[in-house]
């Protein structure tokens, strides 16, 4: 007995093959190619099929004993294609901007719904630009691969669709605001919850809706109770975690899926995070540094490009510097405190618009190899934050398979292992990061 999780990422596909009890038995991964022109990126659709069925291949010669699959997406990532599914175009990434000036035209058609929440490279400009005629479909990523495995065109849920438009609290395709934009109603997908059966593969695998990447890495970290909070930090800074009711941010720095089990999962993706290592220390041993670190009185605000989108929206923020920097290790260290202050913020704003207080933090992303950094959110933070041993999107939806429907906060309980606790230790940083504030409302990019 186990369950298949697929992981469609910009870079590569990976697939993990999980037991009962949360072990892995395997895994596999194909690697993944994107053109990027400017404001524009695309990918070959094909190259997911081709590398989808090599995974699967790999990570299980047969299907015996596989009791379902489920995939994750980058949250945006769509194609058209005709009413049997094939490709009619590229397959537009999450981030490609090419139609950020029609943002304007879908506020105007439902400002209330989309003043504060539509951001330029969400899916609903580019579908505006491209959609030419009713007999074409909107198709995200995940679900074009689930119709490829169950050989039809296949429901899409709830959290691919957000960034399509799709109406949550509603449960709906907004109707009237399509049709002030001209957008034929039929050429969106039925949309269904996570978890739900979408149909089998020919060798009678099960295979079950799936969720976007964050939210498959939060069902991966178990963060699904009230309380628990999962922040990825990689390139940038993601947080996500769970609330009875719909958090309303009128910044619209905040957003939020619906939880497979019921109620919210709030959260946002801030502009700050690891990637200015790569930046500012190009040539530097990270690892070294690490073990070198310790406190120092200077902060970089960490932004990877300019603008912010959370725990603030200021698209005129820019990186700044508090305190003296002498070295590559006080750069270093400087950056690391700057991402913690900004992750405490991130909550704070939470909990201001009526989120749970922050009880446990899972720590995932690819900054977690720093023993250094992680034991620093602790402290900074304030809470006990824990290290789960396999924490990526493709195991999510291994978790999310293997709860056929049924609870997902269960399973996870079940399934998901902790590697490590981290417990707060007292610091001196209160005053760095007090200052650190000063700056950010001098600026004026707090509001």
């Amino acid at each position: 007995m186990a369950w298949i999780g697929v992981d469609l990422g910009t870079q590569s596909v990976r697939a993990v093959l999980v037991g009962p009890e949360g072990d892995v038995l395997a895994r596999g991964s194909r690697p993944l190619t994107s053109v990027r022109d400017g404001v524009r990126h695309e990918q070959d659709p094909q190259q997911w099929l081709d590398a989808v069925d090599a995974c699967l291949a790999e990570v299980t010669p047969s299907a015996d004993g596989v009791e379902g699959l489920a995939i994750c997406s980058t949250s945006g990532t769509f194609l058209l294609t005709d009413r049997a599914g094939r490709p009619l175009t590229p397959a537009l990434m999450y981030d490609d901007a090419r139609s950020a000036a029609r943002r304007v035209h879908i506020v105007d058609a439902d400002p209330d719904r989309w003043a504060t929440s539509m951001q330029p490279t969400w899916a609903l400009p580019k579908i505006l630009d491209l959609v030419a005629e009713s007999d074409q479909r909107v198709m995200h990523s995940a679900d074009f691969v689930a119709a490829h495995l169950v050989g039809h065109p296949v429901a899409t849920d709830t959290s691919h669709a957000l960034k399509t438009g799709y109406d949550l609290v509603a449960g709906s395709w907004p109707a009237a605001a399509f049709d002030t934009l001209g957008l034929p109603l039929d050429i969106f997908p039925e949309v269904v919850r996570p978890g739900t059966e979408l149909g089998r593969t020919a060798a009678g695998v099960p295979v079950y809706a799936g969720m976007t990447d964050g939210c498959a890495a939060q069902i991966a970290a178990g963060a699904l109770a009230r309380g628990a909070w999962n922040s990825v930090l990689g390139t940038t800074l993601v947080l996500k975690g769970v609330s009875e009711k719909l958090l309303d941010d009128p910044t619209g720095a905040v957003y939020s899926h619906l939880h497979p089990d019921g109620g919210w999962l709030p959260g946002g993706a801030s502009s700050s995070g690891a990637g200015v290592l790569t930046e500012l220390l190009p040539a530097a041993d990270l690892d070294a540094f690490d073990l070198k670190a310790g406190p120092v009185d200077a902060v970089i605000y960490p932004l990877t490009k300019t603008g912010e989108r959370f725990p603030f929206v200021a698209p005129q923020a820019e990186r700044f510097t508090v305190g003296t920097i002498d070295s590559d290790l006080d750069t270093y260290v400087a950056v690391l405190q700057g991402v913690a202050f900004v992750e405490r913020l991130a909550f704070e704003h939470l909990v201001a618009l009526g989120a749970d207080s922050v009880q446990t933090v899972s720590l995932t992303g690819g900054a977690t190899r720093s023993p250094y950094w992680n034991q620093l959110r602790a402290d900074v933070l304030g809470v006990p934050v824990e290290l789960p041993v396999a924490a990526d999107p493709a195991y999510g939806m291994a978790v999310l398979a293997a709860s056929g429907g049924g609870s997902v906060t269960e399973t996870a309980r079940r399934m998901v292992r902790v590697d490590r606790v981290l417990e707060p230790r007292p610091h001196h940083l209160d005053d760095l990061h007090d200052a650190f504030v000063a700056e950010l409302d001098a600026r004026g990019y707090r509001g």
